[in-house]
C-alpha cells in the first residue's frame, strides 16, 4: 500500500491571496499569517486567522512568538512595507517567509473572509 501524504506547494518569496487561500483550504496549513500593520488597522479589519505583529515591533517580538521553521505569510499596508517586514524576518533567520501581495485589500478582492470590528 502507498503511504503517500500530499504536501502543499512550496512557499514562494511572494504570493497572492488565492495561493494562501489554497493552502488554508488544503486542511493542515502549518502556517502563520502575520499582519504587520499597526494595531488600529488590525482591529479595524484583518485576514481571518492572522496575528498582529506591527512592523515597529519586529523582529524582536517575532523571535518570541513565531517558530523559525514555520511557513509565514506576512502583509502590511503596502507591498513595500510588506517587503520591509519580510526582510526583517528573513534577517532574523526565519526561513520560510512569503510576502502576501495586496494585503487585506487583495484578500478582500477575492471575497475571502476578514475579521472586522
Amino acid at each position: 500500500m502507498f503511504n503517500f501524504i500530499p504536501k502543499p506547494p512550496p512557499l514562494e518569496p511572494k504570493s497572492h491571496a488565492y495561493e494562501l487561500k489554497r493552502r488554508l483550504d488544503w486542511g493542515e496549513p502549518a502556517l502563520t499569517i502575520v499582519d504587520a500593520r499597526d494595531r488600529v488597522a488590525f482591529n479595524t479589519s484583518h485576514i481571518s486567522g492572522a496575528i498582529s505583529l506591527p512592523l515597529e515591533e519586529m523582529p524582536s517580538n517575532a523571535l518570541q512568538c513565531l517558530e523559525l521553521d514555520r511557513d509565514i505569510y506576512i502583509y502590511a499596508n503596502t507591498d513595500e512595507e510588506t517587503a520591509v517586514a519580510a526582510t526583517q524576518l528573513r534577517e532574523a533567520n526565519f526561513r520560510n517567509v512569503s510576502e502576501l501581495r495586496g494585503g487585506v485589500a487583495g484578500w478582500k478582492a477575492f471575497g475571502y473572509p476578514v475579521v472586522s470590528n
